[in-house]
């Protein structure tokens, strides 16, 4: 083989590695589990008890053995280098420590009531640590659109595309919905669009119910501060968390249901998510008659 030519025996392992890195796999793992989170708080807690014991074996030591400046040094007839000795290489940085489940959702209800505006909420969610998605995800996806317009939609978590673009609802899923506006006469200058979980999960698996819970009053507030006229809520896990039920999809879609803001009473109503849309087109029938509902709410004369 020429040194010039592709080794095509690498082709397997490059498609296995691209395969690793769109699933969220950025590093090595044992046979078993290792909670990262537990070993990092083992290695502060190992600091801090070599820093509180450091001062007491100093004065424990007999006085002639401590270093004092002014003390004589013994000649030192050994050859010196001019070069400088190597430093030992820096210690990675530690992460922060996860909080416990609980004090993060509490942690995330105050941080959310403190935002006066979606500008503010978008910079508290982006320096919030209590969520271990983010932690995983390459960027915040906070919303995307027009926060004035009446309509705002709420779908689940970011995938891939939306993770990578820091926008929600892009890639096939993200055409087929500006296709489904469209349809209805709306486009994203006239819509707000955003999810439930800010972050993408690894390997866009289902949020667990405590990032759910830990999530939810954020998406609470960023509703309360868009204030819509109308929410439009895409998919069944969209659904049922923001109208805290368990009823599905099929028997919740096509129909009004008045949802609490924390400010007002607003019309909100459930529809498939374009994702499954791509999966299932003979049901796009059934999210025509969806998109005809909003559109004649939307022509209804306003108070």
């Amino acid at each position: 083989m020429s040194p010039l030519s592709p080794d095509t025996s690498l082709a397997p392992l490059k498609e296995l590695l691209r395969f690793y890195v769109e699933n969220g796999v950025d590093c090595a793992v044992d046979e078993a589990g290792v909670d990262r989170f537990e070993e990092t708080r083992e290695r502060m807690a190992a600091r801090e008890m070599v820093a509180r014991q450091a001062p007491s074996q100093q004065q424990g030591k007999p006085a002639g053995a401590q270093y004092r400046e002014d003390a004589p040094r013994a000649p030192d007839d050994r050859p010196r280098r001019s070069e400088a000795r190597p430093q030992p290489p820096a210690a990675p940085p530690v992460a922060p420590a996860a909080l416990p489940s609980e004090e993060a959702v509490m942690a995330a209800r105050e941080a959310a009531r403190g935002a006066a505006s979606l500008d503010e909420l978008r910079e508290i969610l982006a320096g919030f640590d209590g969520c271990n998605l983010k932690r995983t995800a390459t960027q915040l996806v906070f919303a995307d659109g027009n926060p004035e317009g009446r309509v705002m939609l709420v779908g689940e978590a970011p995938g891939r595309d939306e993770d990578l673009q820091g926008v929600p609802f892009v890639g096939r899923s993200g055409r087929l919905l500006d296709r489904m506006l469209a349809a209805i006469g709306l486009d994203r200058t006239g819509v707000y669009i955003a999810n439930t979980i800010p972050w993408r999960p690894p390997g866009n698996r289902d949020p667990s119910p405590m990032e759910r819970a830990i999530c939810r009053p954020f998406i609470q507030q960023q509703i309360r501060l868009a204030n819509p006229d109308f929410l439009i809520l895409l998919g069944n896990a969209a659904a049922k968390e923001m109208l805290d039920t368990t009823m599905g999809i099929t028997r919740l879609r096509g129909r009004w249901i008045d949802f609490d803001t924390g400010a007002r009473q607003v019309r909100a109503m459930a529809t498939f998510h374009p994702a499954y849309l791509l999966r299932n087109p003979l049901q796009k029938k059934l999210v025509w008659r969806d998109l005809l509902t909003l559109k004649a709410a939307l022509e209804e004369p306003q108070d």
